[in-house]
């Protein structure tokens, strides 16, 4: 029988030691937008097998292998106690690959990756066993937040927008459904119109879904993407292959190799951070709509489920997306829906479990797989364009005067371009000689500065809505 949850409280769960389990049928119900967002949505996993190609050496069967044990870490933090869909750490990517790409593909592109994840993953379980995780995200000064989300963004969108850019190469395809996905997400245009309207917020509930596809039948239209083949039955990735792909087989890596790992490790670490910060604020845009529940965020938890998948790349499936703690596109969808009270979405847990429970199941269904295998960079190219600008928008929220702007901005442009090494380095520096002042101080800094005014643009209807929200 299906655990209901008291007006204001905590959603039901069972305890298991540091986590929180809920499960389908039994803590929350099943959710159905969720579901069709995941069959077109679970080829963004796929995305990853032309980079475990190119990078790793991977046959095609092991690739998807390896794809199917990362569905598994993507199952995990919800149904654990973490009110986030997981992800990779995607604007990490490119760094991730630039130190990869110095090694042969093969065994020794392997263990590089091998070694990258290990220290990855050490970050994560330091920070989450001695709590500085949590310490980290709360006392981080606000300007430093909002560089690390603009750098973020900006290399998110840089990197596809540029010469050679998917959005380059193929720019009427992405160039419209990347629009299309962005006004039905962000649009206060188009939100006034779910106000208004049901086939609105019907559009609405499915999120990145119709932009994707219309870009996809664009893109086949023009030519810009080949039409597919479709075929019957079910996938069949290559378990007993992977093994002779595996650290146990090739050797784990050595001292010096995990050495070399540490600084893009201490990279990736900064971004995920970032994302840890975007997921708490979409959360928080909604959280208070709903009064009905109250949604605990626990970045130790977060760190310690982040920490774990790693640790399971790391042995079972090294990859270059690595394992983060958000899916930002995914995450802004089911948070926009759950606004809209408990008929909507009665917990925040059922929309973020069903979601990769569902792409999971997609993933061994052979014509799905072959449907959207010649379109599988549309995917990633639309999450990496959402992610940028969910990052951008959200930075500009943590800002709260000019001075903190400039820093935040000189700190973005370098992390973009020069990486998050030399971005927090600059961010830190300028912060202690710019913006940094002694608690005397404090006091009267709001009398010094002209704040920076900045519209939520969610919060701009909060008037209108009030409890209506949560009696829909």
């Amino acid at each position: 029988m299906l655990q209901k949850r008291k007006y204001g409280e905590e959603h039901p769960y069972w305890p298991l030691g540091p986590f929180k389990l809920r499960l389908p049928f039994i803590h929350f119900r099943w959710e159905i937008p969720e579901t069709i967002q995941a069959l077109v949505m679970f080829v963004i996993g796929l995305g990853m097998i032309p980079l475990l190609e190119q990078y790793l050496g991977l046959p095609y069967e092991v690739a998807l292998a390896y794809v199917v044990v990362c569905g598994v870490g993507f199952m995990l933090p919800p149904l654990l106690g973490v009110p986030f869909i997981a992800g990779w750490i995607t604007p990490a990517i490119p760094v991730v690959l630039l130190f990869v790409g110095q090694f042969e593909p093969g065994p020794e592109a392997i263990r590089a990756m091998v070694a990258l994840q290990l220290m990855v993953t050490a970050i994560f379980l330091i920070m989450a066993v001695t709590r500085l995780g949590s310490k980290l995200v709360n006392n981080v000064p606000d300007s430093i937040k909002a560089g690390i989300l603009l750098g973020a963004g900006i290399a998110a969108i840089s990197g596809e927008i540029s010469v050679g850019g998917r959005l380059h190469t193929t720019p009427i395809s992405l160039g419209i459904g990347g629009l299309v996905t962005l006004y039905v997400l962000f649009s206060l245009s188009f939100r006034d119109m779910t106000e208004k309207y049901r086939w609105a917020r019907n559009i609405a509930s499915y999120g990145m879904v119709p932009g994707m596809l219309v870009t996809m039948a664009i893109g086949w239209g023009v030519a810009e993407y080949p039409l597919p083949t479709v075929e019957w039955g079910f996938e069949a990735p290559d378990f007993a292959g992977i093994w002779a792909y595996l650290p146990f087989s090739i050797g784990f890596p050595g001292v010096s190799l995990l050495v070399a790992a540490i600084p893009t490790a201490i990279i990736a670490y900064i971004i995920a951070f970032g994302d840890i910060i975007v997921g708490q604020t979409l959360l928080k845009r909604v959280d208070h709509l709903r009064p009905d529940e109250k949604i605990e965020v626990n970045i130790d938890r977060v760190h310690l489920i982040t920490g774990l998948r790693n640790l399971m790349h790391s042995l079972l499936a090294p990859y270059p997306g690595l394992a983060g703690p958000l899916f930002t596109g995914a995450m802004a969808t089911v948070a926009e829906r759950y606004r809209y009270g408990r008929k909507a979405m009665d917990t925040i847990y059922s929309g973020a479990s069903v979601f990769w429970i569902v792409g999971f199941l997609a993933l061994f269904m052979l014509p799905l797989v072959t449907l959207f295998r010649p379109v599988l960079p549309i995917a990633l190219s639309i999450t990496l364009l959402i992610t940028g600008y969910l990052c951008i928008a959200v930075a500009v929220e943590q800002i709260k005067n000019a001075t903190a702007m400039g820093v935040a901005g000189i700190m973005g442009v370098v992390l973009a371009t020069h990486g998050a090494a030399w971005g927090l380095g600059v961010g830190l520096a300028l912060y202690f000689l710019i913006e940094h002042r002694t608690r005397a101080n404090q006091a009267g800094a709001a009398l010094d500065e002209e704040p920076i005014h900045v519209e939520d643009d969610m919060a701009v209807e909060e008037s209108s809505e009030g409890n209506a929200q949560d009696a829909r």
